[in-house]
C-alpha cells in the first residue's frame, strides 16, 4: 500500500507509442525529475493521460469515443447540406407526428432494419475510403486482392487506383448477408471489427484491399455474433472462386491483428448504432416512417406492460428494508462499566 513499486498497466505498445510522443512536449520536467532521483516507473497521471488516449484512438472500445467514420464523414456531410439545400430553395421535409397521427420507424437498437443498416454499413465504408489517409499505403498481404482474388477474373494493374462507390460497396455486403442469412446486429458488429482492425493494425481500408478486410469483419462478426454461425466453407459456396484454406488464413491473420480481442461492449454497439443513424439522416437516408395504426400500438402497450413489470420485481427485490424502532423495544442498551 502507498509503495513506488506498486503494478502500473501499461497500454499496448502502438498507444505506448502515440502517448510518447503526444505527451513528451508536456512532460520533460516529470521526466527530469524521474532521472535525478533514479526512479523511472510510469507515475499514476501518465497513466491517466494514456487511458484519455486510448478513448480517443479506441471507438471500436470505448463507448465514450467518436467513431472514425462518423469524423471522416463530416466534411463532405456540410457540402451535400449546403448543396442540398440550394438545389431544394429550403430544407428537407420531413414527417412530423401529430394529436391524430404518430409516425415511427420500427429501426430500434435493439432490432434495427437488415436494409437500412446494411445501407448504412455500406455508407461508413465508403467514406473511411474516400476519406483515407494517403500517407499510411500500408497494404497487408493477407488484404491484398491481387494476391488473393476472389474471383477469377484478372485483376487490373490500376486495381489500387480507383474508389469503389456506395453502391458497389453495398451489394458486395448486401450479397453476403443475404446469402448467409446475417442478422443486422452482425452488420453493426462488422463495423466495429473493421474501425478495431484499423485501430490496431495501423492501416486504412484502400480501393485495393476493402473486400477482403469486409470479408474478415463479417466472417469474424457472424462467428461470434449468431448463435448458428456460418462455415468458411459456406462462404466458399457464396464466393465461387475462394477456397477453403485462404478463408481460414484470412479468419487466423484478421484475429492475430486483433490481438484476439473479439469483445463488443453493449456501449460501444450503441454508440455504433445511433451514429449510423446519424450518418443516415446527413445523407437523407433516413429510415422510413410509418404511421401508429392500432395493431403496433397494442404490441406496444404489451410490451411496455412486460418492462414494466419485470422492473417492479426487480426494484421490489432490490429494495432495502430498514428496521423500525418498535423492533428494537425488546433489545436493552447497557453501557460499558469504565474502570
Amino acid at each position: 500500500m502507498g509503495s513506488t513499486t506498486s503494478c502500473c498497466v501499461s497500454a499496448s505498445p502502438k498507444f505506448r507509442r502515440n502517448a510518447h510522443s503526444r505527451l513528451e512536449s508536456d512532460q520533460q520536467e516529470s521526466d527530469l525529475s524521474r532521472e535525478e532521483t533514479g526512479c523511472n516507473l510510469q507515475h499514476i497521471s501518465d497513466r491517466e493521460n494514456i487511458d484519455d488516449l486510448n478513448i480517443e484512438y479506441n471507438p471500436s472500445e470505448q463507448g465514450k469515443a467518436s467513431t472514425i467514420f462518423l469524423s471522416r464523414s463530416q466534411n463532405e456531410v456540410q457540402e451535400k447540406r449546403k448543396g442540398f439545400f440550394i438545389n431544394n430553395h429550403g430544407p428537407v421535409r420531413r414527417k412530423y407526428s401529430s394529436c391524430s397521427t404518430i409516425f415511427l420507424d420500427e429501426n430500434t437498437v435493439s432490432r434495427p432494419s437488415l436494409k437500412y443498416t446494411i445501407k448504412c454499413v455500406a455508407l461508413a465504408i465508403y467514406y473511411h475510403i474516400k476519406n483515407r489517409d494517403k500517407n499510411v499505403g500500408m497494404l497487408l498481404e493477407i488484404f491484398d486482392e491481387k494476391l488473393h482474388p476472389l474471383s477469377k477474373s484478372e485483376v487490373p494493374l490500376d486495381y489500387n487506383q480507383h474508389d469503389p462507390d456506395q453502391k458497389q460497396i453495398y451489394r458486395f455486403v448486401r450479397t453476403l448477408f443475404s446469402a448467409a442469412q446475417l442478422t443486422a446486429e452482425c452488420a453493426i458488429v462488422t463495423l466495429v471489427y473493421l474501425e478495431r482492425l484499423l485501430t490496431y493494425a495501423e492501416l486504412d481500408i484502400c480501393p485495393g484491399n476493402w473486400k477482403r478486410i469486409v470479408l474478415g469483419a463479417i466472417l469474424l462478426a457472424s462467428k461470434v455474433w449468431d448463435d448458428q454461425a456460418v462455415w468458411n466453407v459456406d462462404y466458399c459456396q457464396i464466393l465461387k472462386d475462394i477456397t477453403v484454406e485462404d478463408m481460414n488464413e484470412l479468419e487466423r491473420q484478421f484475429l492475430e491483428l486483433l490481438q484476439f480481442n473479439i469483445n463488443v461492449p453493449s456501449s460501444v454497439y450503441a454508440k455504433y448504432y445511433f451514429d449510423l443513424r446519424s450518418l443516415s439522416e446527413s445523407n437523407n437516408l433516413s429510415f422510413p416512417l410509418e404511421p401508429l395504426n392500432r395493431e403496433k400500438a397494442q404490441k406496444l402497450e404489451a410490451i411496455s406492460r412486460l418492462c414494466e413489470d419485470k422492473y417492479k420485481d426487480i426494484r421490489r427485490a432490490a429494495r432495502k428494508r430498514s428496521a423500525s424502532m418498535d423492533n428494537l423495544c425488546g433489545r436493552r442498551w447497557v453501557p460499558a462499566i469504565l474502570s
